[in-house]
């Protein structure tokens, strides 16, 4: 029976760089039956032989930083000056785990009663599959891998085709930790059909899923017609941020711009449109052009490069359709002229960074997830009407109010439907808060003590002392 071929096309020539072979079907048993083997042994180690392990495995990860960063850029596009930066604050994010992970686990006692005991434990529930994509390779991975490891379960990877060699990466890297063999297992598919298979598995009790609402959908269906195995979905998102006429107006500006077209946009939790009070519009889309002259689009490999390629020629054609779409509807490409915006590497597939203004919600960009470097910009009245326009999505996942008025931030912000909200800062998951999409952005948590809540089960405990 022949099996499926996959190639990684480089984002920077769109030639290919990578090939692997996907699943037989034997493999859509055999995996899971050995996960589910490993999980036997592992679920018996103690938390503190799992802290072990996992402790040594960052540093390795940490240790290895610059290779992996290459094949980051090499593999995805975005720029070597930042790829590196990935990594460390994957191992930043699961030190932080680390450290929580003893809290987090611990049993929860009953009330005390004379002549009984009774608690509650979390206790590992079991093979965990995890799909995590390309654009964040690590930091995404390092969300659910951490905290399933350490809660006792087994994990089966199947990273992005675009990345191939990060789920190889990690599991060489917590084998040379002194992971027990078995206990990370890497598959290469493109085919969905086989994903659905996977995931309806019998061994598998939770799938952990990162990418697009359609797929996060499909991962839902197939798990539909099994009451024993959750689904933690971490999907897409159309992040607002208000701009207040109270703020520093160059400062907001370079702050937005590097929320909304670091990685080339291609972030869940990017600035993907932007309400400015009228009474600065003027001068904060100025600002924007200023910031946005001093960006350099070209080869990822260059280390002056700020902004690389996306990742594939349908993403630069839903991109542009996105900003045609708007200009067709009366929107004005507002972007400053700025020479390397005109003439990127001729092979890749290259998007200039493209500032919107006159934009309303009946343009796609201002609805519709881009995962691009656009930054649409659109005038509002009031603080009620930016609200208003804000909550106006299906997503929830992050948005962000710019103000020197903390206090009223804090007030405003307590309206704005998304499951992190920032005042004065965007784009930035930081590991002590629970990361969690509202709406159509996704169901479950990852990150804080509430990201280990998936990854166990609760198994009660009452004994009775024996009656004498």
């Amino acid at each position: 029976m022949s099996v499926e071929t996959i190639t990684t096309i480089s984002p920077i020539t769109n030639k290919p760089i990578l090939t692997r072979n996907g699943l037989t079907e034997a493999d859509l048993d055999s995996i899971p039956a050995a996960a589910t083997r490993a999980f036997e042994s592992y679920r018996r180690t103690s938390l503190s032989e799992r802290q072990s392990i996992v402790k040594r495995a960052l540093k390795l990860l940490d240790e290895r930083q610059d290779e992996l960063a290459k094949e980051i850029t090499e593999q995805m596009g975005r720029p070597i000056a930042y790829t590196a930066k990935e990594v460390t604050t994957a191992v930043m994010r699961g030190e932080y785990l680390l450290k929580i992970s003893e809290g987090a686990l611990a049993d929860t006692p009953g009330e005390a009663e004379k002549g009984f005991k009774r608690y509650i434990k979390k206790v590992p529930v079991g093979p965990v599959l995890i799909l995590f994509p390309w654009n964040y390779p690590y930091l995404t991975l390092v969300n659910s891998i951490v905290p399933a490891l350490l809660a006792g379960n087994s994990v089966i990877l199947k990273p992005s085709p675009q990345t191939p060699t990060s789920g190889e990466q990690i599991q060489k890297i917590f084998s040379d930790a002194g992971l027990p063999d078995g206990v990370i297992q890497v598959f290469h598919c493109g085919s969905l059909t086989q994903i659905e298979a996977m995931i309806r598995s019998p061994q598998i009790p939770l799938v952990c899923f990162t990418g697009s609402v359609a797929n996060g959908i499909s991962v839902q269906n197939a798990a539909s017609d099994r009451v024993g195995i959750r689904v933690g979905l971490e999907l897409g998102g159309k992040d607002p941020a208000y701009v207040r006429s109270d703020v520093d107006v160059k400062w907001a500006a370079e702050e937005i711009v590097d929320g909304a077209i670091f990685n080339s946009g291609q972030s869940c939790c990017s600035v993907e449109r932007v309400y400015v009070d009228a009474k600065i519009y003027e001068e904060f889309v100025s600002a924007i052009q200023d910031v946005l002259k001093g960006y350099k689009l070209g080869d990822p490999f260059d280390p002056k490069t700020n902004i690389g390629p996306v990742v594939s020629k349908r993403s630069v054609e839903a991109i542009l359709a996105h900003v045609q779409d708007a200009l067709d509807k009366g929107a004005k490409d507002s972007t400053p002229e700025n020479e390397s915006f005109k003439s990127p590497p001729p092979d890749g597939n290259y998007v200039a960074p493209t500032l919107l203004t006159g934009v309303t919600h009946g343009m796609a960009v201002m609805t519709e997830e881009t995962f691009g470097p656009v930054i649409p910009v659109m005038k509002v009245q009031n603080d009620a009407e930016a609200i208003k326009l804000m909550n106006d999505s299906q997503f929830g996942l992050t948005a962000s109010i710019w103000t020197k008025d903390v206090d009223k931030g804090h007030q405003l912000i307590d309206d704005v439907e998304a499951g992190t909200v920032f005042i004065n800062r965007c784009d930035y998951p930081s590991p002590d808060l629970a990361w969690v999409g509202w709406k159509e952005s996704g169901k479950g948590q990852t990150l804080s003590k509430f990201g280990f809540d998936q990854f166990v089960k609760l198994k009660s405990y009452h004994v009775r002392d024996y009656p004498k």
